[in-house]
């Protein structure tokens, strides 16, 4: 194939941070961006940044960004001569992608053949199998028939995995111990798969415990050339989507590692692929498998540049124009080690519920790389991905990296939208992930770690005295606030998703604390405090709003508590002991109860698909169904009221005059 011409105006059919993530290599490259908006979007980060910009209609997905008839009709009207999909939404979808070859307009991605042979999980294992490549065993056939299912899972074991055939993403997938677990799962599976991909093919495949989620960036031009770049550990997940990604994958032997690679690179020729891609492999005792083939960028594809030094965003666009790879694959060298957390809007107390809502106040931390699509006055649509932004760093080695990690997400502020913030920080700090212990299945903790007790004397030291330099308080004047000679350190410290109001009495420069004098010196940037014989210093830093605290190996971030600038869920399932509400946007799959049914505690009431995951509802104590005010098949906004249930009377908070 000739080299064709280069790409003057490049459409991106995606919003948010891969959006503005493509748009910065395009203009580092001279090339003319345009961007897409729906209804939701109008003053979006990616809308701002491109050179033009065109509406594509409604806020629901399946109206803008996933109708590709109206990308490709703006396309030709914008005289686009490339389209650049991003990750989701028309990315993987092999009829658009043949559609823009048919149009003349260039995909940016591999041909529409490819995608449609990867993107049938059956038929994509057995190609692999042809091909060499190991896969688990499983049911990937085209009789689904649930009674037929149900027999193949028991010949293929439990536990076991139902995934959408047509899946990604993490979407459409659901781990079954007992045979009995079976049909409501698979129910659950199909609704979820057609509601994500049009398509509720679903195939079975052997669980394996304690696996470890390895994949291999590989990339292929036009030419017949195919390399792999290095691999990635994305076995740090929760509800089967990545949380926390590395490159390279640690503690993998060589000659593993290079078989690996070497399969990933037979998959991709396989299919004649062209661009790039991710073949996932789960790798246990030494032996890996293949899982899926993802035939677009990665969301986690940072880590791969940072450790590889080269721009994949420029690689796709240099082999849509017909070039050869720039390296070929003894040129590949990786230098160092790289981190990537995902920074959702989610509740992790309530089951990473998603969230949405505005951010009103935002400090990024310094020295490292971030993408993002939104800034400080924006808001996390209800209608999409609940993706804030990606932290990703890059060490020397990996305990640099994560150690650099947990100081960046330490420094981070962001609200009043809740977000995972703080358990991203907690995992870069957890022994387990820190000694590779963990895995696939690997429980993630979803509570902070505890904070160590002398933090807050340290935190109310250190408040206190800052509030005295800005007269904040009448104990916080030049000379302190004294009672009998004594000095009084006061402050209302929110460390650790804990909030104290703590008194620190002073006497001849030293602190009481539990019991226990404690001599104290205070730094422009650190306090020092003497116990026993010993002096240890702990350096504090600030960032936007807020302190870093380093204590015990941790960076521990604290601040005055203010109820103005605290995350807060947006989401409440109800106003009142009767009020079952829609947590999010979404539409009503399935409907579990009807009215005069007696419920129990924990039983699930109906199931709301958003953000093409499935979300169960479920009732908060015992009573009997009310009414419904929602059916199947119905769209519903957040906050509006589902099911009204009466509790059982011994549940009912009694009134003032009984």
């Amino acid at each position: 194939m000739t080299a064709s011409p280069p790409i003057k105006r490049l459409l991106i059919a995606n919003r948010g941070e891969i959006a503005v993530r493509i748009i910065k290599t395009a203009r580092r490259l001279g090339i003319h961006t345009i961007a897409l908006y729906s209804d939701a979007d109008v003053g979006a980060m990616h809308v701002r940044g491109a050179d033009e910009a065109w509406h594509l209609g409604p806020a629901p997905a399946r109206e803008s960004y996933l109708d590709g008839a109206k990308v490709l009709a703006i396309a030709r009207e914008a005289k686009a001569d490339a389209i650049h999909p991003g990750y989701g939404f028309l990315a993987e979808n092999s009829d658009f992608a043949s559609a823009c070859e048919a149009e003349g307009i260039r995909f940016i991605g591999p041909s529409g053949a490819a995608i449609l042979a990867m993107g049938d999980k059956s038929g994509a294992k057995a190609l692999m199998q042809a091909a060499g490549v190991p896969v688990l065993p499983g049911y990937h056939g085209a009789d689904q028939r649930p009674n037929f299912l149900r027999d193949q899972a028991s010949l293929v074991g439990f536990p076991l995995l139902i995934k959408a055939a047509s899946g990604g993403g993490g979407k459409g997938m659901r781990r079954v111990d007992t045979l009995a677990e079976f049909d409501s799962a698979l129910a659950a599976v199909k609704r979820e798969a057609l509601a994500a991909f049009g398509d509720d093919h679903v195939l079975l495949e052997r669980y394996l415990p304690l696996a470890r989620h390895v994949e291999v960036q590989v990339f292929a031009d036009s030419l017949g050339n195919a390399i792999y770049l290095g691999d990635r550990d994305c076995s740090l997940q929760r509800r089967h989507q990545k949380v926390i990604e590395e490159a390279p994958a640690p503690d993998i032997p060589a000659p593993l590692r290079r078989a690996m690679g070497e399969a990933a690179v037979a998959a991709a020729r396989a299919i004649d692929y062209r661009g790039a891609g991710t073949i996932e492999f789960l790798l246990c005792g030494g032996e890996f498998f293949f899982m899926e083939m993802n035939t677009r960028l990665q969301v986690e594809h940072p880590v791969t540049e940072c450790v590889t030094g080269q721009d994949l965003v420029a690689w796709q666009l240099a082999v849509a124009e017909g070039k050869p790879l720039p390296l070929k694959q003894e040129e590949v060298v990786l230098r160092g080690h790289a981190v990537e957390a995902r920074l959702y809007a989610e509740d992790v107390e309530a089951g990473f519920l998603p969230a949405s809502g505005p951010i009103d106040w935002l400090h990024w931390p310094d020295g490292i790389r971030i993408d993002t699509g939104v800034g400080a006055g924006d808001a996390v649509s209800p209608y999409y991905d609940p993706m804030i932004a990606k932290l990703i760093v890059h060490g020397q080695s990996r305990a640099e990296a994560f150690a650099r990690l947990a100081e960046a997400l330490a420094a981070l502020s962001l609200g009043p939208l809740v977000h995972n913030g703080p358990l991203l920080l907690r995992l870069c700090q957890e022994p387990d992930v820190l000694e590779v212990r963990h895995h696939t299945q690997w429980p993630i903790p979803t509570a902070p770690l505890p904070v160590p007790e002398l933090a807050w004397p340290l935190a109310t030291l250190w408040l206190a005295s800052r509030q005295q330099v800005q007269g904040a308080g009448p104990w916080q004047q030049s000379d302190g606030f004294r009672l009998g000679g004594h000095r009084h350190w006061k402050a209302a410290v929110r460390m650790g998703g804990e909030s104290r109001k703590l008194t620190l009495i002073e006497t001849a420069g030293r602190i009481q604390w539990q019991g226990m004098p404690l001599a104290y010196e205070a730094g422009q940037d650190h306090l020092r405090l003497k116990q026993g014989d010993i002096w240890q210093r702990y350096p504090v830093k600030a960032e936007g709003q807020h302190f870093v605290l380093s204590i015990q190996g941790r960076s521990l971030p604290f601040c005055e508590d203010d109820p103005l600038h605290q995350a807060r869920p947006d989401h409440d399932h109800g106003s009142g002991m009767g009020d079952i509400r829609a947590p999010m946007h979404g539409i009503v799959v399935a409907l579990l109860v009807e009215a005069g049914q007696r419920i129990s505690k924990g039983q699930p009431l109906l199931v709301l698909e958003a953000m093409k995951m499935e979300h169960n509802l479920k009732a908060a104590h015992d009573g009997v169904i009310e009414t419904l005010h929602c059916q199947q098949g119905e769209q519903v906004s957040q906050g509006s009221v589902l099911v009204q249930l009466v509790p059982n009377v011994d549940q009912q908070t009694p009134g003032a005059g009984s």
